[in-house]
């Protein structure tokens, strides 16, 4: 649900002259019939969203619509240096953040309480998500969502979806929830305190202070907080449960039992010696299922129910993960204890997306090679080698790349 934009530099060109420039490339031949294109994508679009029964004064918000190129480029970028797990949850739960989202808990104690009655989500999530999203509403995105989702649905990649978003846009528009000039957001099209898609805000925003509008946009973060609660009750929220704890597998531990998958009781994890980081004992019916985000040697989860229902807000385990140890780290409970090694799994970051990509070419879906082989490169494994008619474990290694060469 987030949208990522990226600061643009103009080197040794002082402001005039980029703005020159800028000026003198818009008036190319390309950027001429771009947005010749544009315009006649933008008409066929307005009349599909009118035969779709979209108010024609709220189509006049398409009139103000300007295809954005910075925004396509963005989009169309190569995805930066991936951080590894242990950077990205350093980040996430960084003192600054914990801080932070501390004065955001003592600043809306009765708000947080309020939401967390109404939808059984602990106000410690609620918090962790809107310290991800927007840095707890400090950086919201400032994109006008109607030229940025026509940009990106006009450049064609994911046409139907960012249609889709747009419709939704414009919905939201006629339902009075905001103004066009106060729909903005990420170069996504992500909007508000914990960044929705404009679909998702149709489904899942609620208006908690009861003034009429579903506003996640203003200042005042109850729309969007209890937004965000409402979202994740939807999705399946279990009051009172844990999204992971951190565990420790005995030596020589089978990683074949390993991945979401194979859920077992915490007294089934017991008796095969797997106990909490802390030392203490296991037991009991709930269902738990182990996850190595950075192999065996690295922390070791064990997640719950709730932690697939945090994967439905952002689908990247680190982002689950993220959002759930910073959320612990509110709530009072202690760091990570096993280290995060500097090359999971025993493979360099170059093997491990060698790896991803040979699984790729051959069908088997193991995600955007960079590197971080999660549950979706495992169960690309296990596929792999069920199909090949060996032991299926799951676990990348470098005799497995070996095979795959």
């Amino acid at each position: 649900m987030t949208g990522v934009s990226k600061d643009m530099h103009t080197g040794t060109y002082t402001r005039r002259q980029a703005a020159g420039l800028l000026l003198a490339a818009s008036f190319t031949p390309k950027a001429v019939m771009a947005n010749a294109g544009f315009d006649a994508w933008r008409a066929d679009f307005r009349a599909r969203a009118a035969a779709s029964g979209v108010p024609s004064d709220t189509l006049r918000a398409l009139d103000e619509v300007r295809f954005l190129p910075k925004v396509v480029a963005s989009d169309n970028a190569p995805a930066e240096t991936t951080r590894t797990l242990g950077d990205y949850v350093a980040s996430a739960a960084s003192p600054q953040r914990i801080k932070a989202g501390q004065v955001m808990m003592t600043r809306y104690p009765t708000l947080l309480g309020r939401i967390e009655r109404e939808y059984g989500v602990a106000r410690e999530i609620i918090v962790a998500i809107w310290g991800m999203e927007s840095s707890f509403g400090a950086v919201r995105g400032s994109a006008p969502v109607l030229s940025t989702l026509a940009s990106l649905a006009f450049e064609g990649r994911r046409r139907a979806l960012f249609e889709n978003e747009l419709l939704a846009a414009l919905q939201i528009l006629a339902d009075g929830d905001t103004s066009p000039s106060r729909l903005t957001g990420s170069y996504a099209g992500a909007m508000g305190h914990t960044q929705f898609m404009p679909t998702s805000f149709l489904r899942y925003a609620v208006d908690f202070n009861r003034d009429g509008r579903r506003d996640i946009w203003a200042d005042d973060p109850t729309d969007a907080l209890a937004s965000t609660a409402a979202y994740l009750r939807m999705k399946g929220w279990q009051e009172g449960q844990p999204w992971a704890y951190e565990v420790h597998l005995p030596k020589g531990f089978d990683l074949a039992r390993t991945g979401r998958v194979y859920a077992r009781r915490l007294r089934e994890w017991a008796q095969l010696g797997v106990t909490h980081a802390s030392g203490k004992k296991l037991g009991g019916a709930a269902m738990g299922a182990l996850i190595l985000p950075a192999g065996p040697t690295g922390p070791v989860f064990m997640v719950f129910d709730n932690f697939h229902v945090l994967k439905t807000y952002n689908y990247a385990d680190s982002y689950a993960i993220g959002v759930g140890h910073l959320s612990d780290r509110l709530a009072g409970g202690a760091p990570i204890v096993a280290k995060f090694p500097g090359n999971p799994w025993g493979m360099t970051t170059a093997e491990r997306q060698e790896l991803q990509k040979r699984l790729n070419a051959l069908g088997f879906k193991a995600g955007r090679p960079d590197g971080v082989i999660g549950e979706m490169g495992r169960a690309a494994i296990r596929s792999y080698e069920s199909a090949r008619g060996v032991p299926v474990t799951g676990v990348p290694s470098r005799d497995l790349l070996v095979a795959l060469r």
